[in-house]
């Protein structure tokens, strides 16, 4: 018997296949360290020409830091090459592993499109390689729990196929309910669409948004941060009263972009409203703080849940 390859660093030869996403997902460093998970990062700029990696040339506490401190500029994100993804996806081609890769809503991004590009020209190399890309529908925070639900999977020793076949079936369960600090970087990120046409220019307000399928739709408006937090948690509470299975079949999280306090506060209340509704989570609510790629349009102050149903149900 021929002796079993060794894998190359940062390959796992038990893993039945390898899982990439892009820089959307926002998910912390060590979690996808831990996880073994390859993260091809956005590009962010704060004067529309030097462009620095997110996390790797920048961090996002850095990136909050310039919003906060220079309010009248406003950043802009440039999705992934196809070379960086072709450098993400080359390795595992080589070493015969398949490859899941998971790509923010081709909605909001072309970074489906760059690996797409990229699976290509792999394939040329390397024509056995699998690389399957899934238009997620979602981003941020929910595509992070997204990814770390096909971890779930490939944990557990699915095969690739099925895998796949059940990403696929959990993907329109996604949902992002959120607000930000005000209207303008919606306005120049080009995002406010429907938003525009219920908050309209009315001063001083804030809207609250549901990201559903790759797209934004509007479901309220409020003055006071207050309100428009407590928007989200009932928005989130009615989705998961709504469904078919119990609350425990899903993940939530909660992303925030400059003030975690606020985070953790409003956290507290969702825990007090699932519990007055008679939902058990079961698990508690991950922070994530939401990253640059989705920031540039919300500001550095955006506040809301990701939820989507588990891969697998204990």
């Amino acid at each position: 018997m021929l002796p079993r390859k060794q894998p190359r660093k940062g390959l796992t030869m038990s893993e039945l296949f390898h899982i990439v996403t892009d820089g959307s997902c926002d998910l912390p460093v060590e979690l996808t360290q831990e996880k073994n998970l390859t993260v091809v990062p956005f590009y962010v700029s704060f004067d529309d020409e030097h462009y620095k990696k997110e996390i790797v040339e920048i961090g996002i506490r850095d990136f909050y830091q310039e919003m906060v401190d220079n309010p009248k500029v406003y950043p802009k994100s440039s999705m992934p090459s196809v070379q960086d993804f072709v450098e993400a996806f080359t390795p595992y081609a080589k070493d015969g592993m398949p490859v899941i890769c998971i790509c923010i809503t081709t909605k909001f991004s072309g970074s489906m499109q760059s690996a797409m590009g990229a699976k290509e020209l792999v394939l040329e190399e390397y024509p056995d390689a699998k690389i399957h890309v899934i238009d997620s529908r979602i981003n941020t925070v929910l595509q992070g729990i997204y990814t770390l639900e096909a971890v779930r999977i490939r944990d557990a020793g699915w095969d690739y196929e099925r895998a796949i076949a059940r990403l696929e079936e959990i993907r329109d369960t996604g949902r992002i309910f959120f607000t930000v600090g005000d209207m303008e970087y919606l306005k120049h990120g080009g995002r406010i669409g429907k938003v525009a046409g219920v908050a309209g220019s009315l001063l001083g307000i804030r809207p609250v948004i549901t990201l559903k399928q790759g797209e934004i739709f509007p479901s309220g408006i409020g003055r006071s941060r207050k309100n428009t937090t407590q928007k989200a948690i009932e928005l989130l509470v009615t989705y998961l009263k709504e469904q078919s299975i119990a609350a425990d079949k899903f993940t939530v999280c909660i992303g925030f972009g400059y003030d975690e306090e606020e985070a953790k506060a409003f956290r507290e209340r969702a825990y007090e409203a699932l519990k007055a509704a008679g939902l058990d989570l079961k698990e508690e609510i991950a922070l994530y703080q939401i990253g640059a790629t989705i920031s540039v349009h919300t500001g550095p102050y955006p506040l809301g849940f990701g939820v989507v149903e588990k891969s697998i149900h204990d």
